[in-house]
């Protein structure tokens, strides 16, 4: 029945975006740029793909931050083009994943804030599709419920701030409790809205929703050994869908090992790979997180942190998978999601190759994460 009626509403923005993704870097285009010697060679390489000259009114030398950058621009025109001409409820789908970028903002000043940092600097630094315009305001709350009465009252965040009112201390624990919380709520309220979509955006969305669910509780756990932060309090951070709730979570909330994390992420067929061996990087030194997090591992990195280094590659890899598969399906909204996620993954991927070649570490340069 919603074949009879998507194309109403959401058919052409649709196939503007399946045509946006048929724009993404080919395996080619990869080969050709781990094969460049310099910036300005890839500069050139990048110019023949659909990014064109978008670095051409750019003066070497070229840094890094500059060609994220302006990638980064080129998806929010593309974002901001989509949300200006959507109707309901493609309108209120595309606010959903504002809404993701908001929190990272929030965090981001509030951390920065917290130690000291630039304000401009702090905001320059903020994704441009999660800004408001109270945003600025942040650097000058010392609690929370200060934060949330003075700033965020007025923003589509103020749902998600309730669970946070009790945190009354603005100290590196606290944010990042705040930070869990945050998307917690966010993607229990994102996960029944999609739901209420019904279809194939329903289907779509409840297994990407689900993989991000479960790999926020996965790293809460992890993160959360060895730290103040008592196992009530590491329950109530966890979201409360995904494959892994409600039984794997409530393991998850007693675990105090990794042997139980992995034990846990055994019973998902998807998840049995996170904590296989042959994972655990590319490199000798088990550091191959690549294009996941955007640094270089130490060659003297300790086994633990080579350990979540391999594991964020993996999660970002089913990531990519996650969101390929959405467009496999006709008539559902999940395809939007989906392509701003693998082209924020091809931008993490074009800036891990850049600054390989400026850092001279070519032995790295094929540590991206593969879109194809």
């Amino acid at each position: 029945m919603e074949a009879l009626f998507f194309n109403a509403h959401g058919g052409f923005l649709e196939g503007i975006v399946r045509g946006y993704k048929s724009g993404l870097l080919t395996q080619a285009n990869y080969n050709n740029l781990i094969q460049c010697e310099t910036l300005e060679d890839f500069k050139m390489q990048l110019s023949a793909t659909e990014y064109g000259n978008f670095l051409a009114s750019e003066t070497p030398p070229i840094s890094t931050t500059t060609i994220s950058d302006k990638a980064t621009q080129i998806l929010v025109d593309q974002f901001n083009y989509i949300r200006t001409n959507a109707t309901a409820p493609l309108d209120k789908f595309l606010e959903y994943i504002s809404y993701g970028y908001m929190i990272d903002n929030v965090i981001l000043i509030i951390t920065g804030t917290l130690h000291e940092r630039d304000t401009h600097e702090l905001l320059e630094r903020c994704h441009p599709l999660g800004v408001f315009d109270t945003l600025p305001a942040l650097c000058v709350a010392t609690n929370v419920e200060e934060l949330y009465h003075s700033v965020l009252a007025e923003t589509p965040l103020a749902p998600y701030f309730r669970d946070c009112l009790s945190a009354t201390d603005l100290d590196d624990m606290n944010i990042e409790i705040i930070r869990n919380t945050l998307y917690k709520a966010y993607l229990e309220d994102f996960s029944q809205y999609c739901a209420s979509l019904g279809g194939p955006t329903a289907e779509v969305m409840e297994k990407i929703l689900s993989f991000e669910a479960d790999r926020r509780t996965i790293n809460i756990t992890l993160n959360s050994f060895g730290t103040e932060l008592s196992k009530e309090q590491r329950a109530r951070l966890f979201p409360t869908v995904g494959r892994l709730y409600p039984a794997g979570n409530n393991i998850l909330a007693r675990a105090d090992d990794i042997d139980t994390v992995r034990q846990v992420s055994e019973t998902i067929s998807d998840y049995r790979n996170f904590f296989e061996a042959p994972s655990f990087g590319q490199g000798a030194n088990g550091a191959g997180a690549g294009a996941g997090n955007d640094a270089f591992g130490d060659e003297d990195e300790d086994p633990e942190s080579a350990v979540a280094a391999a594991l964020e590659r993996r999660f970002f890899e089913t990531e990519v998978h996650y969101n390929k598969m959405a467009f496999l399906q006709q008539f559902n909204y999940g395809v939007f999601f989906s392509y701003f996620k693998l082209r924020e993954q091809e931008i993490r991927n074009i800036t891990w190759i850049a600054e390989c070649l400026a850092q001279q570490r070519r032995e790295r340069i094929g540590e991206y994460i593969h879109l194809w």
